[in-house]
Order: structure tokens, then sequence, then C-alpha cells
């Protein structure tokens, strides 16, 4: 019996079986055995710039020889995340953006950006605008807003009532928004949560329209919209951010995983000017009392920077867009008897989703079919048990890795 306790895992199946990765180079990995995989998940949609970055490794052992770390709190900051604040800044679909970093992931930044929605309204005298719509099938996160936002009920099951005054709404209907927010009362609206593409709920891209309709719903209601942005940022939907791809500009944004290729932990959100005025306002002399320990870490923020100069440098953006072309070959896996559909849209994203008639017959087919993949060197991820096969690659990876991804997924649902 092993001591780790894996997330997102049950342990009766995972303990003493955990494949342990030991290095990584490029877009593949291996494990302990010697085993070598193509790795179609860039690990958890994080590892946009490929494995064994040395320059990355490099800066980070540079900053932490110097100063590995000091905190942001009352007014302190470091000279790598000074410099990250207004590259962060200069990205975003917006001008005059602020930039506020968390310590971790997806979480902390979701759960930040959930407090100042909040607290902005509070600050502006708004105060009954407290409400938080989400959708359904939306992941945000695993704490206490992010859990009560989120769409996958699963997520939710067993917590009890965390954060009130959270509404969710049909993920792909403008008719259930727009109803919600009648029976909300659009003066109570404090904000909408969306993914640009909803990654760990199934890998679903908007309809044509929707992101841009429903901001202008959220708008409308004096409400916030606030883009989730954790796995789309950073050159997952070929362009720094989702938002710009889909033409929508958000009033907070929330990043992580790609800001650093997942090198070292490290999350944020970036407030536009509006967001941010009341607690810049000199005269109102306002505090924000959130933060963490981490925010704004020396040695992260000097990954950050590397790895923003590699993908600028090598033009991972654009070649997200060519790894989107070549993704669009895996809609002939449409007709396979074990597939219901591919979805396929703007990125280096895709999900191939298992017949329900097929998982229902035989609720093992869909891991079998990734275990099968593994077999011949190829990771994909698996979602809800493997009813969804996703695929989102490093940006570094060629179309013939890409189309070798694809032949190994088509040979292992003939093989399942």
């Amino acid at each position: 019996m092993g001591s780790l306790w894996n997330p997102f895992s049950s342990m009766s199946d995972v303990d003493d079986n955990q494949v342990t990765i030991v290095r990584g180079e490029g877009a593949y990995v291996e494990d302990a055995e010697g085993h070598r995989y193509l790795d179609a998940a860039a690990a958890l949609w994080f590892c946009n710039v490929g494995y064994g970055r040395t320059e990355i490794a490099a800066a980070m052992a540079q900053q932490a020889e110097q100063l590995h770390a000091f905190h942001l709190f009352g007014g302190f900051a470091n000279e790598p995340i000074l410099q990250l604040a207004e590259r962060v800044a200069e990205l975003a679909p917006f001008t005059g953006g602020k930039v506020f970093f968390t310590s971790g992931g997806g979480s902390d930044a979701v759960d930040s950006a959930a407090k100042l929605a909040r607290r902005y309204f509070q600050e502006i005298g708004q105060p009954d605008r407290t409400v938080l719509i989400a959708r359904t099938g939306a992941y945000h996160g695993v704490n206490g807003y992010g859990t009560s936002l989120a769409g996958i009920f699963a997520n939710r099951d067993g917590y009890g009532s965390l954060v009130p005054d959270i509404e969710r709404v049909q993920w792909d209907s403008i008719s259930a928004l727009e109803h919600a927010i009648e029976d909300i009362g659009p003066e109570r609206v404090a904000g909408m949560f969306a993914e640009p593409v909803m990654g760990a709920g199934g890998v679903f891209f908007p309809p044509d329209g929707y992101i841009d309709k429903a901001a202008s719903l959220i708008r409308s209601a004096g409400g916030l919209v606030i883009a989730d942005e954790v796995i789309t940022g950073f050159g997952r939907l070929g362009a720094w951010f989702g938002s710009i791809r889909l033409g929508v500009e958000p009033d907070i944004i929330t990043f992580a995983k790609g800001i650093t290729s997942g090198y070292v932990p490290m999350g944020g959100l970036i407030a536009s000017s509006r967001v941010a005025e009341p607690f810049w306002n000199k005269e109102k002399n306002l505090t924000w009392r959130h933060g963490y320990t981490y925010s704004g870490h020396a040695a992260a923020a000097a990954a950050a920077n590397a790895n923003l100069d590699i993908i600028t440098r090598e033009g991972l953006i654009a070649q997200s867009r060519v790894i989107e072309d070549s993704l669009s070959n895996l809609a002939q896996l449409a007709s396979h008897d074990l597939v219901r559909e591919v979805r396929l849209g703007p990125g280096a994203l895709a999900g191939v989703e298992i017949a329900p008639k097929a998982l229902a017959d035989d609720p093992g087919v869909g891991m079998r079919v990734t275990k099968a993949a593994m077999e011949q060197g190829v990771l994909f991820r698996p979602l809800e048990g493997g009813a969804v096969l996703v695929l989102s690659p490093p940006l570094i990876c060629t179309s013939e890795e890409i189309d070798h991804m694809g032949s190994v997924l088509a040979e292992s649902l003939d093989r399942a």
C-alpha cells in the first residue's frame, strides 16, 4: 500500500499501480520502466512549450540564487513579477488591465475572480449584486467558489452548500440565460463565468455567436463577464487568449496552466480598468483583503517570463492553428461504431466522445481505448471514466505527430 493519494482517482484501483513519469523531452514523456509516450494532452492541458526546456529551468535557478521569493503584501514587489505583470496586461484583449497573481493553479484564480466580482459591486454601491451564473458542464476548479460554480454535478456532490447565490444555466442556451436573469432579477446579477471552450466538462465549443450574445445579456443586466481562461490562455486557441479568438472583451480573465507551461505553479486574473478602478482610486483608499503567501513568487515569475519568451520566439500561437488544421483529420473517426461525436473547433483542442450505447453495454470501453493507446505509446486524457477522450497537445507538436495521435486513436478504437 503506497502513501500517495492521487487527485481525482479511485485509490482502490490506483494503489500500487501508479505510472511513475521520470523525464520529458519535447512532446514526449518517459516512465520509470523506460516506456516512452507521445503526450496528446499536454499533461493536464498545461505543457504548451513541451518538456525539457532548460531555458525555463535556468531562469528559475538563476532567480532562486538571487532571490527565490519575497511576499507582495503591503506594496512589496520583485523584478520578474513587475515585468510579467506588464507583459500579461499587454496581451489581454482590453487596455489598462491590472494583473493579480495567485500562488497555485486555476482554482485559486477562479476563487479570486469570484470574490473580486462581489467585492467590486459592494464598493460601487450595489451590494445586492451577489449572484454568479455558471453553465452546465463547466469546470471552475475545486476551491470553495469553484466547487459551487461547477456545472459537473459529481464535482459538487457530497460537500453540502458551500457558497450561496450561484445559478447554473444550460451551457449552450441563450434563452435559458435570458430566463435565469429574469428570474434572478437583473439588479442581483454580479456576473457570469464562462470558459471560451469547456475543457474538463467534455471539450464543448460554444455555438456560433453564443459567447458574444451571452456577454451582451450579462452587460445589459449590469453584471460582469468573467472568462475562465485557465485552459484556453497562452495559445491553446490560436491566440494569446481564447477571448481574442472569439472576439469578446471580458471584464475579468482568469489564467494559470499555460503561463508557465506547468514548470512551476502560477495563476492569476486580469481585471479590466473598470473593475480595478475602485481599488486603485486614491480618494477611496481601499484595500482588497485577499491574496496568497506565494502570490507573485519571484522564481515562478522568472519561469513565466522565460515561457512567454519561448512562445513568442518560436511562433507557437501560429503553430496552434497549424495543429488545429491537423486535428481536423479526426473528423473521420465520427463514423466509427464506438464514437458518438468528434468535437473540433478553434485551436489545438479536440474531444472524441464514446457512443452512449457502447458505454451502456460496456462501461469500461473508453478506458480500454485509453489503455490500448498507451500501449502504443500515446497518452490521451480520458474524461468521465473514458466517456470522452481529449487531445490538447503541446503547441510544439508537428503535423506528423498529430497525425500519429489520430492513427493510434483509430487503431485503439478498433482494438476496443
